[in-house]
C-alpha cells in the first residue's frame, strides 16, 4: 500500500512545475513525436531507410549505444568518492549518477532495439526466452551485464527514494553492498561492450587490447562532464545546494581518466603508424583520408583537438575552478567523445571493406529522427527522475499520494549524509 502511495506521489510530483518546466516537457514530446513518426516509417519501410548497407553494416546507432554504455558505466565516478572514501559531499549527490546510469542504460538498449530491424526480433535478445546463443555470443553477455547494471541502479534509486518518502532511514547494510557491486558491473558493462568489436579478427581496426581500456578511460571522462553541467543548472532552478568543492572534485577526478585516454590514445597510434603494416589504411582514412575520400577527417581532428584543450582547461586549478572554462571545458570533453565513439570509431572499421572498397557512410534523416526520439524520450526520463528526487530528499518537504505538501522530517535529510 505504501508502495502504491509513493508511485502515485511520484507522478504528482512530475505534474507539478513552473512554466520552464513545462516548456521543456513540452518541447521533449514535441521532438519525440517527430523522431518516433520517423520510426514508425522504417518499421514500415524497414532499414532500407537507413543508409546501412553489407559494406557498413553498423552505423549511428550503434555509435550511440557505444557513447551511451559509457555515460551509464561513468556513474562510478561518483561512487568511488563517495563510498569507498566517504567523501561527504559527493555522497549527497551520488543518486544523481545512478539515476543518469539508469537512463543511459535504457537509451543505449533503444538503440540496439532499433537497430535490429523489425521490433519483433528483439525478444531473441531477452534472457531464457530468446535464441541468445549463450555462452559463444558475445552480445549475450553484453545483454546480461547491462540489464544487471540496470537493475543494481534501479533498485538502488527505488529504494533511497521510497524510504524517504516514507519518512524513514534506509538499511545501510542493504544499501552499501549493492552500490560497491555496481563497480566492477560498471567496469563490466563497457568491458564488454568493447569486446563486440575487439572480437572480430576481421576488422583490425578494432582489434586491439586497448579497446576496452580507452572506452573505460573515455567514458569516465563523458559522463562526468555530463553531471558537471547538471549539477549548476539544479543549484540555479532548485533549492537543492551544491557545494564547489563537489564540483571542483568531479573535475579533478576527470583529468586523470583524460590523461590516461590520452596515453593510450598515443600508445595506439605509435604503434600502428610507427610499425607502417597494411592494417594502418584503416587509420588513414580516419586522419588523412584516402584519395577524395576524407570525410572523418575533420570530424576526427575536431576529437583529438577538442579532448586536448579540454584536458589542459581542466589540468590547471585556475581553469579548473573558475566555471566559464570549467563548463567550455566539460562541453568540449563531451563532444570530443562523442566523436571518438561515434562515426570516428565505427565507419573506419568498415573502411575499406574486405574487397577494398569505399562505401560512403552518412546517417539517413530516418536514422537521424530515430536517435531524437530516443534522445528525447531519455531526457524526458531523466528530467522526471531528477524532480522526483530532488522533491523527495533534497527539498523541504515531500509530495504525498494526494499532492499534498509535508514537511521531510530529520532522519531523511540524513538519508545521503550517513
Amino acid at each position: 500500500m505504501k508502495f502504491l502511495q509513493f508511485f502515485v506521489g511520484s507522478f504528482k510530483i512530475i505534474s507539478k512545475g513552473g512554466k520552464a518546466y513545462y516548456s521543456w516537457i513540452i518541447f521533449l514530446f514535441l521532438l519525440l513525436i517527430w523522431g518516433g513518426t520517423g520510426y514508425i516509417h522504417q518499421i514500415k519501410e524497414g532499414l532500407i531507410l537507413t543508409n546501412m548497407r553489407d559494406s557498413v553494416s553498423w552505423g549511428f546507432y550503434i555509435g550511440n549505444f557505444t557513447f551511451l554504455v559509457g555515460v551509464a558505466a561513468a556513474a562510478v565516478m561518483l561512487v568511488i568518492p563517495a563510498y569507498i572514501y566517504n567523501w561527504k559531499p559527493i555522497k549527497e549527490i551520488v543518486i544523481f549518477g545512478e539515476l543518469l546510469a539508469v537512463t543511459a542504460v535504457i537509451m543505449a538498449m533503444g538503440f540496439v532495439f532499433v537497430d535490429i530491424g523489425q521490433p519483433l526480433k528483439f525478444w531473441h535478445m531477452l534472457p531464457f526466452v530468446g535464441t541468445m546463443n549463450f555462452p559463444s555470443s558475445i552480445l549475450t553477455w553484453d545483454v546480461f551485464v547491462l540489464s544487471f547494471y540496470f537493475l543494481i541502479n534501479l533498485f538502488v534509486v527505488t529504494y533511497l527514494l521510497y524510504y524517504a518518502f516514507i519518512k524513514k532511514e534506509y538499511d545501510k547494510s542493504i544499501v552499501l553492498p549493492i552500490v560497491l557491486l555496481s563497480i566492477p558491473a560498471a567496469v563490466a558493462i563497457h568491458t564488454i561492450t568493447a569486446f563486440l568489436f575487439n572480437a572480430l579478427p576481421a576488422r583490425p581496426f578494432w582489434n586491439s587490447a586497448l579497446l576496452a581500456p580507452r572506452f573505460l578511460a573515455s567514458a569516465f571522462c563523458s559522463g562526468p562532464a555530463i553531471l558537471i553541467i547538471l549539477f549548476q543548472i539544479l543549484r540555479k532552478t532548485t533549492k537543492f545546494e551544491i557545494k564547489d568543492e563537489t564540483i571542483w572534485k568531479i573535475a579533478e577526478l576527470m583529468v586523470y581518466a583524460m590523461a590516461i585516454n590520452i596515453f593510450f590514445s598515443i600508445a595506439e597510434y605509435f604503434k600502428e603508424f610507427y610499425s607502417d603494416t597494411e592494417h594502418l589504411v584503416f587509420w588513414k582514412y580516419m586522419f588523412f583520408g584516402l584519395g577524395k575520400n576524407d570525410e572523418l577527417v575533420t570530424s576526427s581532428w575536431l576529437s583529438v583537438i577538442l579532448g586536448a584543450v579540454a584536458f589542459f582547461l581542466f589540468l590547471f586549478p585556475t581553469t579548473r575552478k573558475n566555471f566559464l572554462t570549467l563548463n567550455i571545458g566539460a562541453v568540449f570533453i563531451y563532444l570530443s567523445v562523442y566523436i571518438e565513439k561515434g562515426m570516428a570509431l565505427i565507419i573506419p572499421g568498415f573502411t575499406p571493406d574486405v574487397l577494398g572498397q569505399i562505401y560512403v557512410y552518412y546517417p539517413s534523416i530516418t536514422e537521424l529522427r530515430t536517435t531524437v526520439m530516443i534522445f528525447s524520450a531519455g531526457f524526458l526520463l531523466f528530467t522526471f527522475l531528477v524532480k522526483i528526487a530532488i522533491a523527495i530528499i533534497f527539498d523541504n518537504y515531500y509530495l504525498d499520494s494526494l499532492g499534498t505538501k509535508k514537511p521531510v522530517p530529520s532522519e531523511v535529510e540524513r538519508i545521503t549524509a550517513t
